[in-house]
């Protein structure tokens, strides 16, 4: 094991490479390799289409007696996928391509073929002008004539074209020009439409939500009661202002103005005395009549309603003093 990666092998004092025998094997030895189709072919066996790059396990083998300048040539076994016959091709590396030997035919070499022909044609016509000077001149004469021709011919038929094709190019521009506009104007209209269509939506869906809601309602100018003084709008607020100031009053009471209870205190004034009695006492007003005529006042204010000027504050209290002196 210790052997196993060792790159230098062991040879004896008495080693004799020449003592080692040749391995002899036949010159057209066949391999076995891996390769595609070079070309899209047919069998003619079962006419089936093989195509390029198609993969196959083909057998290799060099060809005998055949060089392309040093150069050796290979010949391939291929088998056709739906019969099995054998087809083979060989190497061409004068034309860097592969030639179909037997058992199929090549497809689609129609170009390869005008190519081979047009070559072929070329290298005898510069084999003759090559030991013929008259034959250089005949094929000038020729080439030039046939050039001339083939002007008049190009020439004619752009005479016939124009004699038969009578376009108005400025006709053409107009109408393109004027479909332009028309369809400008269709997407502005659609456009246009499209933008109504969503502010009618929008405006929809707000009135929908307004009339949910529970705001107050707004007061158009028309609809606002017309006041005789410009001063009325102090003495008197909106409808449902004034509700709520007084439901709050007949329940908590007017911060703003005095108390209810003012009304007890009452300012001592010095009273006449009158006449006595007929018992004998002096007749003076007493401390509980007194209290007792201000808790009245003050049961008949609270039923009124409070008013929020010190004008309507300052008649009270002089009501409750008259009453208090009538006493």
């Amino acid at each position: 094991m210790s052997e196993r990666k060792v790159l230098n092998k062991y040879y004896p004092p008495d080693f004799d490479p020449s003592k080692i025998p040749k391995l002899k094997l036949p010159k057209d030895r066949q391999y076995v390799v891996r390769l595609m189709a070079p070309f899209n072919m047919r069998c003619k066996t079962c006419g089936e289409y093989i195509y390029k790059g198609k993969k196959f396990n083909a057998r290799k083998e060099t060809v005998q007696n055949e060089l392309y300048l040093g150069l050796p040539i290979f010949r391939f076994y291929i088998k056709c996928t739906r019969c099995l016959a054998e087809i083979t091709f060989k190497t061409d590396p004068e034309n860097t391509d592969y030639t179909m030997e037997h058992g199929a035919t090549r497809n689609f070499q129609a170009e390869k073929l005008l190519e081979e022909e047009e070559k072929r044609v070329q290298k005898e016509r510069e084999d003759e002008e090559l030991n013929n000077p008259m034959k250089v001149l005949e094929n000038r004469t020729k080439d030039s004539k046939l050039e001339m021709e083939v002007l008049e011919n190009l020439q004619e038929l752009k005479e016939l074209n124009q004699r038969q094709a009578n376009v108005d190019f400025e006709a053409m521009l107009q109408q393109y020009r004027v479909s332009e506009e028309e369809k400008r104007q269709r997407e502005q209209e659609e456009d246009q439409r499209e933008m109504e269509a969503m502010m009618e939506q929008s405006r929809k869906r707000r009135l929908i939500e307004d009339s949910d809601s529970d705001e107050e309602p707004i007061l158009v100018p028309s609809q606002l009661s017309i006041r005789p003084k410009p001063t009325a709008i102090l003495e008197e607020g909106p409808p449902l202002k004034r509700q709520k100031l007084e439901s709050w009053d007949r329940s908590v009471g007017a911060l703003a103005s005095k108390s209810k209870l003012a009304g007890l205190v009452v300012a001592k004034k010095p009273v006449a005395q009158k006449p006595s009695s007929s018992n004998g006492h002096v007749g003076s007003p007493t401390p509980s009549t007194g209290i007792l005529q201000s808790l009245k006042e003050a049961d008949t204010s609270s039923l009124r309603l409070p008013s929020s000027s010190s004008l309507s504050q300052l008649g009270a209290y002089s009501d409750s003093e008259d009453s208090s002196n009538s006493g």
